[in-house]
């Protein structure tokens, strides 16, 4: 019944050859990858003018120039993950980059921060998306959990199904989301140009008394968060269609137009309608209640919204696994992550990444407001970072034309370095806990690859000097009664060597006398050895005696547990029985230098 499930919910097995057929055409990857950058402008502006308001709604008109030199930033960052995709074609993005140029533990910090962007990429755009959606239906607002933890859920299941059916399904509303945004855009500039801007918006230049540099770059920061996801592109380079590099590059290009033109069109229109951001309405949703009033089009616009503000989230079910790959390849996250599912998709991280992202939505309560500092934190580490390595590429290589590139990364190292300074020391108090998990998620990192080399040192052999000793074998058989589970195990046993003895624990003695006198009469060909236990315990006597047998034959013989077991026919019927075969069999495996091997007897009814 969980198979068929399995294969209702994800679909059928795909094989390994298939995995040429679900990599990424342009388009396909821009909907995957740039859905999280591009559903940003429904709140990059807004974010802009929360900290600007703190000077009056004199100040809102700051918003247009903070606004163009985001689209600066955007164009250096665009220019600098160009370059970082020619220059590593395998994908890894920040991580590769700082870990190639700067060393592994700038490596792992920026590993380690882009994990925690991505998961909170997922809880960020589905409560966005749930913010879009109380906006249209205030009577909601108290359900903005359960809802982003069902599109959480959706999400997860849509990327298990693989990156092609995901695409294929994504590619539609991220496409009617930049036609809805472009819309909305052309029409509210034609509203601005017959009937002019409001009335009461400040002019540009209007000299604000409370308004400071410190503030400003603030809220260039905060703005900044419309930048988040860029980097994407260049972490999935492989799951792009040959061929890969220049497939990705024109992605990222086309994005940063998109975006660009998005984000100031928002930007614009929030100024000329003299739009105040409010805590139960996004700014996107008065924009396109100023333009065309609350009638089907601003219905349809807020759902698009919602909508790609959700399926943002996509752009780290892409990301994340892949990275998770990289690092579990290099040994610092659990190998389980460099497993294909059925679908070829790194199940494992899909469905980490779901998890822990639902965790973030609970514990923040849905609240965008308070997640967004330490989603703009964690991306731009990475950013200033990779920025970082790739100017002591340009430095150790010198490549043609090398001084242009280390110019561009000089100054988007400087930028994005100064933003998440800001970050820090403007927004202390939202992000504290990225200084407590960051440096845990990087000493997790160091004690998984420890275990990993130190279980490959004791498991290494030296070929030319180790080799198989050859001894023979004793098989101890637990059993609880006479049987035809434990006729069928001692047949087994006797089929591998003559040295079986069965060993019976016994809390009465009435009840070991008569066993005793069974074993007799029924004389399978094996010695019984009857175990008094006065503390109702059958694992404590066993082990003893086990222990007895391993020293006596240490030299001679290898030891095997075998234990019988019976598999019932339901389920639900392992709840009638005790399992102490399963907790004997948990015990020696954890404790004990022996074989243990369990032969199942299945029930028919």
């Amino acid at each position: 019944m969980i198979s068929r499930f399995k294969r209702l919910l994800i679909g059928r097995p795909m094989k390994s050859a298939e995995l040429e057929g679900e990599r990424l055409s342009k388009l396909k990857a821009l909907a995957v990858l740039s859905s999280d950058a591009l559903s940003s402008v429904a709140y990059g502006t807004e974010q802009i003018l929360i900290v600007l308001m703190a000077a009056g709604f004199a100040a809102v008109w700051y918003s247009i120039p903070i606004s163009v030199a985001v689209l600066g930033l955007l164009l250096i960052l665009i220019l600098s993950y160009r370059q970082t995709i020619f220059a590593y074609p395998k994908g890894g993005g920040a991580y590769i980059v700082a870990k190639d140029n700067l060393g592994l533990p700038t490596g792992l910090l920026a590993g380690g921060s882009l994990l925690v962007d991505y998961i909170l990429t997922v809880a960020v755009s589905t409560s966005s998306g749930t913010d879009a959606i109380t906006s249209a239906f205030p009577g909601l607002h108290e359900y903005t959990v359960p809802i982003a933890i069902v599109m959480i859920v959706f999400l997860t299941v849509m990327n298990l199904r693989g990156i092609g059916e995901s695409a294929s399904i994504l590619a539609f509303p991220v496409y009617l989301f930049v036609t809805a945004v472009i819309v909305l855009i052309v029409a509210g500039v034609v509203k601005v140009i017959l009937h002019g801007p409001h009335s009461d918006i400040p002019e540009l230049g209007t000299a604000v008394s409370d308004i400071s540099l410190f503030l400003l770059l603030k809220a260039f920061s905060s703005g900044c968060s419309a930048l988040t996801g860029v980097e994407a592109v260049s972490n999935a380079i492989p799951n792009f269609k040959k061929p890969e590099v220049r497939n990705a590059a024109m992605t990222l290009v086309m994005m940063g137009l998109i975006l660009g033109v998005m984000f100031i069109g928002i930007s614009l229109l929030a100024y000329w309608y003299g739009i105040a951001p409010d805590p139960k309405e996004t700014v996107v949703s008065q924009i396109t209640d100023a333009t065309f009033g609350r009638g089907i089009i601003y219905y349809a616009i807020q759902g698009i919204t919602a909508l790609i503000l959700f399926l943002a989230a996509n752009t780290a079910y892409a990301a994340f696994p892949l990275l998770a790959f990289m690092l579990a390849k290099d040994k610092y996250m659990p190998h389980a992550f460099m497993v294909r599912g059925d679908r070829l998709g790194f199940s494992n991280g899909i469905i980490f990444l779901g998890v822990l992202s639902a965790l973030l939505v609970i514990l923040f309560h849905g609240d965008t407001t308070n997640m967004i500092p330490l989603y703009a934190v964690g991306v731009f580490i990475p950013f200033t970072l990779s920025q970082l390595g790739m100017m002591v590429r340009w430095i150790r290589l010198k490549p043609q034309n090398w001084i242009f590139g280390l110019i561009v990364n000089t100054i988007g190292m400087l930028t994005t370095l100064c933003i998440s300074l800001i970050f820090i020391f403007t927004k202390f108090t939202q992000i504290w806990m990225v200084f407590i998990f960051l440096p845990l998620v990087i000493f997790i990192f160091y004690k998984i690859h420890q275990h990993y080399m130190n279980t490959a040192d004791e498991l290494r052999i030296s070929i030319d000097k180790e080799k198989p000793l050859i001894k023979g074998s004793t098989i101890v058989v637990p059993v609880a009664g006479i049987t035809k589970v434990v006729m069928h195990s001692i047949s087994y046993a006797k089929s591998l060597t003559d040295n079986v003895v069965a060993v019976y624990v016994g809390f009465d003695e009435e009840e070991i006398e008569r066993l005793e006198k069974k074993w007799e009469e029924w004389n399978p060909g094996v010695r019984l050895i009857v175990l008094r236990s006065s503390y109702r315990s059958i694992i404590r006597p066993i082990v003893r005696f086990i222990e007895t047998v391993e020293w006596k034959t240490q030299e001679t013989d290898h030891i095997t547990v075998l234990i019988p077991q019976f598999i019932t026919k339901h389920w639900w019927h392992n709840f009638l029985h005790n399992q102490s075969s399963l907790l004997l069999r948990a015990y020696l495996i954890n404790q004990k230098d022996v074989v243990v091997a369990t032969v199942p007897y299945h029930l028919m009814r």
